[in-house]
């Protein structure tokens, strides 16, 4: 499963999207999540769900590498349908049974919250996908800035943004170089019940701390050897700079929003 995740993983090719600009990148992702939560129906979903599939298609990434990434979170996935499926009511009774009931309402929201949350992760995972993680800094550092006057730590903030992202694939490599040597000297982590296989996963979390505490010591020996101090005083090498093709991305983004807006408005495919 941990080969199944793909947040903090970039792609790196040369596609339109990749040669947005970061903060375009950053706002679109933040305004389409907004974009998700504001849409009330399935029709909206698909104007969405296109959407996403005409960025992953300009982005040069295969749509099956893009699912990959809902496997790990296909238990959240699951119990979100289900907790939505039993708990809410109204509507025809499809299921009774003792105190549980199924109806016709409580389906259609629990596929509808299902397919919110798998949007949500396909939306972000394309920020990721197509910015490496020194653009990504460079985008959050310079949304962040107007908030430097104020004693807000712009640059330190998006420095360790970008650390964590990139630390996840490190750290899922780590985590499966250590499964297959404990694997080879006998150790079993599939299985017994659930307590028996959380017990098992002790002698892998203890040589996957010591190596994440290590690796961060080697990072900021790096930084200080390299005599960093922080954003104060540093200079891009390649300023970003607002282009044609971020207005045309916008503008598509706005096309979608306008759709969902109508189709809400009118209440087409609205729960």
């Amino acid at each position: 499963m941990l080969n199944n995740i793909t947040l903090g993983q970039y792609f790196p090719v040369d596609s339109p999207v990749h040669r947005l600009d970061p903060r375009t990148k950053i706002l679109l992702t933040v305004a389409l999540m907004v974009a998700i939560f504001v849409c009330k129906g399935f029709a909206g979903f698909g104007a969405i769900f296109l959407f996403i599939l005409l960025c992953v298609r300009l982005a040069k990434l295969k749509l099956r590498f893009v699912l990959r990434g809902i496997k790990p979170i296909a238990v959240i996935v699951l119990l979100t349908f289900v907790l939505n499926l039993f708990l809410q009511s109204g509507g025809r009774v499809l299921w009774h049974w003792w105190i549980i009931t199924i109806t016709v309402d409580g389906l259609r929201t629990a596929v509808f919250m299902a397919i919110r949350l798998l949007m949500l992760v396909m939306g972000t995972q394309l920020l990721t996908l197509t910015t490496s993680p020194i653009a990504l800094t460079d985008g959050l550092e310079s949304l962040f800035k107007p908030l430097s006057k104020i004693g807000f730590p712009a640059h330190e903030l998006a420095m360790m943004m970008s650390i964590a992202l990139r630390f996840i694939p490190t750290l899922i490599d780590e985590t499966n170089k250590i499964t297959q040597a404990q694997k080879a000297r006998g150790a079993d982590f599939e299985s017994g019940n659930l307590i028996r296989r959380a017990k098992a996963m002790l002698p892998l979390l203890v040589p996957l701390f010591v190596s994440a505490f290590r690796r961060a010591d080697e990072l900021a020996m790096a930084m200080e050897a390299r005599c960093y101090r922080g954003g104060s005083g540093r200079t891009k090498m390649k300023p970003l700079k607002y282009k044609k093709r971020d207005l045309c991305a916008v503008g598509a983004y706005l096309a979608v929003l306008g759709a969902v807006l109508v189709l809400n408005i009118f209440k087409i495919g609205v729960l």
